[in-house]
């Protein structure tokens, strides 16, 4: 049996207000690729297949396309369960039009994937399934644990408050519920757990949110029979080498945060058959626009040389401009239509000579040259001019409130006189 790996889609996400939903496009058209080329049997999504609890109708849809192309009409397995970011219910709506097909969405912990007449399911029962993709010869067991935290879990972990102690408790649990499970591993089949798990020696990154120093899992207490344990969560693709089984995160398809400049995006193929080790594979992924981090040492000019030179022209940028003055908005519109996938520029001012604007040279100014003198010395730029609109509106907005609270008469009510 061939199986295909992926994770943390993170559907509908977005870099700084960048809209990467075309990009994503691209690796989902790149993976219904790699999948018909590697004669792939059985594909596990192992969670955050969408960014917010409440996706983009874009997002859905590109979801939707994802798993009717990775089906081919019923003749590969999909299984996909829920992760942190996604809403469990909403992700499993489709469910009974999917089975027919064999793909399984399962939201919750325990949740039973149940077994209908059409669909390649065998087996199930409350977190696992067996199932027999149409091109394989063999049938595999899936333990399926949908991300486990306390709530969806239905059951409080430890009446013990202290961090250690709910780390521990939490531990248990997890590799209890597991262990449990991997009773239904058998001889004769293909035996894998597919979950979203935040393990304690996964190396993190700045894109994922909501880790939780509680809910880390010892990758020691893992079962050992399994042939392959396919986890989400984590946005680097790594493997755990102190689980006892094989334990791989495949990590995010794009680079979600410049912190993830300097390591390839992959899926994992895994050839597998009953009673013996596993053979797994990395395949490279090509989609998306790469983030490169620019440091400009030598000032703005050399920011304008490299935009000038065509570098990174299929990147999104970002730029620190070291410099011992403000940045003006002649000189970041310029970078910009330089090299429009400049996202962030941030100056970095070396020059401590500016200092805060002193009472004397405050009066008898305006408030709007008061917030560009302020934004001046905070940023080392020149505030834009729809933020100086804003600033404005929200400064006007407030005067009139106060008018708005004067009594009829012309006098102020006096609980509003200090």
């Amino acid at each position: 049996m061939r199986i295909l790996h992926t994770s943390d889609w993170h559907l509908g996400k977005t870099l700084d207000n960048i809209n990467r939903i075309e990009e994503q496009r691209q690796f989902i058209d790149e993976l219904c690729g790699i999948a018909e080329n590697e004669s792939v049997d059985l594909v596990l999504v192992a969670g955050d297949i969408f960014d917010t609890y409440n996706p983009s109708s874009a997002a859905e849809e590109l979801f939707y396309d994802a798993v009717d192309r990775l089906n081919d009409k019923g003749r590969r397995a999909v299984v996909v369960i829920a992760g942190n970011h996604d809403n469990p219910d909403r992700l499993c709506a489709a469910s009974p039009l999917a089975y027919k097909n064999g793909i399984v969405l399962l939201g919750y912990p325990g949740s039973d994937a149940g077994v209908f007449g059409s669909s390649p399911i065998i087996k199930a029962g409350p977190g696992w399934l067996e199932i027999k993709p149409g091109t394989s010869e063999h049938s595999a067991v899936i333990i399926t644990l949908p991300y486990p935290s306390e709530s969806r879990l239905e059951q409080l972990i430890s009446a013990d408050s202290r961090e250690e102690k709910l780390q521990e408790a939490y531990s248990d649990k997890i590799s209890e519920l597991l262990h449990n499970l991997s009773d239904n591993f058998r001889e004769d089949t293909v035996n894998l757990i597919v979950s979203h798990l935040y393990l304690r020696d996964g190396r993190t990154s700045d894109s994922e949110r909501q880790l939780g120093g509680a809910l880390v899992v010892d990758p020691s207490r893992l079962p050992d029979n399994a042939h392959f344990i396919a986890l989400g969560h984590l946005h680097r693709p790594q493997r755990i080498k102190s689980a006892p089984s094989p334990t791989y995160y495949s990590g995010s398809p794009l680079a979600y945060s410049f912190s993830e400049t300097d390591y390839s995006k992959v899926v994992y193929i895994v050839d597998a058959v009953p009673g013996r080790e596993a053979e797994i594979k990395e395949v490279y992924l090509n989609s998306g626009k790469p983030l490169k981090q620019w440091k400009a040492k030598n000032g703005i000019m050399e920011a304008l040389r490299w935009c000038e030179e065509g570098r990174d022209m299929n990147a999104w940028i970002d730029l620190e401009v070291y410099t011992d003055r403000a940045l003006t908005m002649e000189e970041q519109k310029l970078l910009r239509e330089l090299n429009p996938g400049i996202i962030n520029i941030r100056p970095v001012v070396t020059d401590e000579k500016e200092s805060i604007i002193g009472f004397e040279s405050r009066e008898g100014k305006k408030i709007e040259e008061l917030f560009k003198d302020y934004y001046r010395y905070k940023t080392g730029m020149e505030a834009a001019e729809d933020m100086l609109e804003s600033f404005l509106e929200i400064i006007n907005g407030d005067q009139e409130n106060d008018l708005d609270e004067i009594q009829p008469g012309g006098e102020a009510d006096e609980s509003q006189v200090s």
